[in-house]
């Protein structure tokens, strides 16, 4: 665990500061420099770019994590990269043609409750095909063990970037719409910044050679299509569907929400960038202890710091709420149905990827359809019943339901689990402290309330998995610390 741990901490480091300059832009300047129509806007097109960008990059960022590793030799890894990094031009520019020729139908059909989408939609594509093509080369620098720059690109150029042109609107040097367009632009820099590193990193010899297993390479980018990102593109859908029934600006107030919760899944998304390649070269080595002691770890360990930062949001979330403009404050239920989702997620540790990567990974294509089906029509009826409330159930539900259909799936193909005594003894501590610190708050002014329980909450909940040996490599980092 080992390079894990190294490049996951470094890793987590970027993803916090990455959220920290995330959440003051879509608690405090999105909210502030921007109408919420505008910033629902924003949200709206983005997630509708994620949820078409699995399409457009074919599985083809899935593919090369998984066959990489498979290649003995440097011609056939070349033969490899230099043909499948075209793949995705097969599904984009049919896309591109078909959009172009049906744009006003499309562009119409999209905005029938809110007419502000419409002059907009053409900026889902131009994301989606740049975000598609970063995901790729970004999994070209992970197959060489090599996540760090990459992490820096994905989870905070295009914060940072956002940050610099909310403020741009503020001083009146763009329009609001301008800034769209310029965040389009900012998409398509941070492909190009990747796209070199990742070409300095490995550098293949390009040639119209197709790999000698291209049938089973075509099958399965096939397959991984939507299974690889069901389980991300859900909050997607919730915000491709909430303004097809509400007003666009309620978008928004579940964007802020969804955003609070998702922190919850910051060390996951950290461990993930170097963890799924070393599951796939276990798998392709056929070394089940491996992926075993990898299941085990990353279980215990992510589940360990999730349920830190599962305590610090929804232990804080009233005093928190009260800092942001009053309209956006319905969104406490949002930020609790979301963080428990991925915080059960997180449980999981490497499920995914060992699904993925593995010969089994058919089973993800009916799981996807499943669940994005599911969501949509859970959305369909708790939004009408319960507004953004519902969309949050609704996704709560299906990660419920389907990763433990996961959990389950592995355990008989594998006959692995990834859960332990420890798993037990966390789980009744994180209850223990929400129980307890919910239900009260110091009487200062909310920052001060919420600096205050995050100390309290934070120290005792460090001392208790300390003393309680929860996870080893939790306990050599701290050790480490306090030896400073």
């Amino acid at each position: 665990m080992g390079i894990v741990l190294k490049q996951s901490f470094k890793n987590t480091i970027t993803i916090y500061i990455a959220f920290a300059i995330g959440g003051v832009n879509a608690l405090f300047l999105y909210t502030a420099f921007l109408q919420d129509e505008f910033y629902g806007l924003v949200t709206y097109l983005l997630s509708t770019a994620n949820i078409l960008m699995p399409f457009m990059a074919f599985g083809v960022q899935y593919t090369i994590l998984k066959f990489f590793s498979s290649y003995a030799t440097k011609k056939e890894k070349d033969v490899f990269l230099s043909s499948i990094i075209f793949w995705p031009l097969i599904v984009a520019i049919p896309i591109a043609i078909i959009g172009n020729y049906f744009y006003t139908a499309i562009a119409s059909y999209l905005s029938v409750e809110n007419p502000i989408i419409k002059d907009y939609t053409f900026v889902i594509y131009l994301v989606a095909l740049a975000t598609a093509y970063f995901e790729i080369f970004y999994t070209w620098a992970k197959v060489q063990m090599q996540s760090v720059f990459g992490n820096v690109l994905k989870e905070l150029f295009s914060r940072l970037a956002a940050m610099i042109l909310l403020f741009a609107v503020y001083l009146e040097w763009i329009t609001a719409a301008e800034f769209i367009y310029y965040l389009t632009g900012a998409y398509f820099i941070r492909v190009l910044l990747m796209a070199l590193y990742a070409l300095q990193l490995y550098r293949p010899k390009f040639s119209l050679e197709m790999p000698r297993n291209v049938g089973e390479i075509v099958k399965y980018s096939l397959y991984i299509i939507l299974a690889g990102s069901a389980g991300t593109i859900l909050l997607d859908i919730d915000k491709f569907m909430i303004p097809q029934k509400e007003a666009i600006a309620m978008t928004a107030y579940y964007a802020v929400g969804v955003y609070i919760g998702s922190v919850v899944e910051t060390p996951g998304r950290a461990m993930a960038q170097i963890m799924q390649p070393m599951v796939s070269k276990a798998l392709n080595n056929k070394d089940l202890n491996l992926v075993s002691e990898l299941y085990r770890k990353s279980s215990i360990n992510l589940f360990l710091v999730s349920g830190l930062v599962f305590l610090l949001i929804n232990t804080n979330i009233k005093e928190l709420y009260h800092l942001l403009p009053e309209e956006y404050s319905g969104g406490v239920w949002v930020v609790f149905f979301i963080s428990l989702a991925k915080l059960y997620h997180m449980l999981l540790g490497a499920n995914g990827a060992i699904i993925s990567t593995s010969k089994y990974y058919k089973i993800l294509l009916p799981y996807g359809i499943a669940m994005a089906v599911s969501v949509y029509v859970l959305n369909d009826i708790l939004i009408d019943k319960m507004s953004i409330d519902g969309a949050a159930i609704s996704t709560f539900i299906v990660v419920l339901v389907f990763n433990s259909l996961k959990l389950l799936y592995v355990k008989r193909k594998f006959k692995l689990l990834p859960f332990s005594s420890k798993t037990r003894n966390l789980s009744l501590l994180i209850c223990f402290f929400f129980a307890t610190f919910y239900f009260w708050d110091f009487s200062f002014h909310p920052i001060l309330n919420i600096l205050l329980k995050s100390s309290l909450v934070g120290i005792l909940y460090i001392i208790v998995i300390y003393k309680l040996k929860i996870s080893t490599e939790i306990n050599q980092v701290l050790l480490k610390v306090i030896k400073k």
